[in-house]
């Protein structure tokens, strides 16, 4: 069996920045076994596969590890992989997944903006735990699928060295760290140890749970977001209501073929 894949950084206009996702259109879902086995041999923070159902598509994500049930930049890669290499043509591109969320893709010039759940955070009593993982004391901490570690301001999060093996020790798959940026509205990092992935290049499932806690702090509906991983990658947001927009850019790196 021949399975297509191609390879996209996400959240960059450049090859080797953003975050790097395999993309795999099928006919029919593969075996979980099979599609894990693919995301672990692809070793990338994440690979997700898409089904065309005419009018919208089927997604799953998968890190080397685990199934995810909400994934940003692998989302943003599959949109990419749609418009830029497929030419299917949509005015915006429906995303159902397993979790029965639609996720709703659309492009706006250079940007691909993505319309995905709001997650707020909420306090998270475990900050001495965390503190010794990430081994820096958060000025607070919150959490809704992820922690969330607020820090003072960039150079904090620059300067995080975690203890990887604590991490996986924690009750959540990942810690995000975040503060006021500099030269944009809020910088991040994501740690998912857990999941396979020791640092995060960019995440986009993390600004759900971002957007809508900067929003509140800043008095902001739209932000300027920089993840300040080594690739790096800046995000687009807009907070309404239960509801968050996610914006980048895509560039495609790799297209070939899976034999299995």
């Amino acid at each position: 069996m021949k399975i297509p894949i191609y390879q996209v950084d996400a959240f960059t206009s450049e090859v080797f920045k953003g975050n790097p996702a395999a993309v795999c259109p099928l006919k029919k879902w593969l075996p979980d076994e099979v599609m894990q086995k693919i995301a672990q041999e692809n070793n990338l923070s994440e690979t997700a596969f898409f089904i065309n159902k005419d009018d919208s598509f089927d997604i799953r994500w998968f890190t080397p590890l685990s199934e995810l049930d909400l994934a940003g930049h692998p989302t943003l890669a599959t949109a990419h992989v749609i418009i830029e290499e497929l030419n299917l043509k949509f005015d915006k591109i429906i995303f159902k997944t397993k979790i029965g969320d639609s996720l709703i893709v659309s492009k706006n010039k250079n940007l691909l903006i993505m319309n995905f759940p709001s997650r707020p955070p909420e306090i998270y009593n475990n900050i001495e735990l965390v503190s010794e993982a990430l081994r820096k004391k958060p000025l607070a901490l919150f959490r809704n699928r992820d922690a969330v570690a607020i820090f003072e301001n960039e150079d904090d999060i620059k300067s995080i060295n975690p203890n990887m093996e604590k991490l996986k020790e924690l009750d959540c798959p990942a810690v995000i760290v975040t503060a006021p940026g500099n030269k944009v509205d809020f910088v991040s990092r994501n740690f998912a140890p857990k999941l396979g992935i020791p640092e995060d290049p960019v995440t986009g499932s993390a600004h759900c749970e971002l957007i809508p806690y900067w929003s509140k702090i800043l008095n902001k509906k739209e932000l300027l977001a920089h993840q300040i991983s080594e690739r790096g990658g800046k995000l687009y947001c807009t907070h309404n209501e239960d509801r968050v927009k996610i914006g980048g850019e895509a560039v495609t790196f790799l297209r070939g073929e899976i034999e299995i």
